[in-house]
C-alpha cells in the first residue's frame, strides 16, 4: 500500500505487543505484503485485509486507508490460524 502517514489504533499496538512484533515490521509488510480481501463499505474508512510474512510467520493486518491524507490506519494484526485459513492463509476455510 502507498502509505504517506501510517497510524496505529490502541488495539493493534496491544496485538502486536503480544505477538512481539515492531512497528517497523508492520511498515514493510504495508509496503511488500498482498491484498486478500477488500471492505470497500467498512465505516469510517475503506479497509483490506493484508497478508505479509516475517520470514517464515504469516501475518495478517487489517488496514484502513484514508486516501486524502494517504494514510493507512492499522486496526489490528494478527497471526492467521492454519485450522481457519488455507494452506496459503489466503482464503477462509468454509
Amino acid at each position: 500500500m502507498n502509505c504517506d502517514h501510517v497510524m496505529f489504533t490502541g488495539h493493534a499496538v496491544q496485538r502486536m505487543f503480544e505477538r512481539r512484533i515492531q512497528k517497523e515490521q508492520i511498515r514493510d509488510l504495508l509496503q511488500s505484503g498482498e491484498v486478500i480481501a477488500g471492505y470497500p463499505n467498512d465505516v469510517p474508512l475503506p479497509s483490506s485485509l493484508l497478508l505479509g510474512f516475517l520470514g517464515d510467520r504469516p501475518i495478517h493486518i487489517v488496514v484502513a486507508f484514508d486516501d486524502p491524507t494517504k494514510t493507512c490506519h492499522i486496526v489490528t494484526v494478527y497471526e492467521p490460524d492454519p485450522g481457519q485459513w488455507s494452506d496459503d492463509f489466503r482464503t477462509r476455510r468454509s
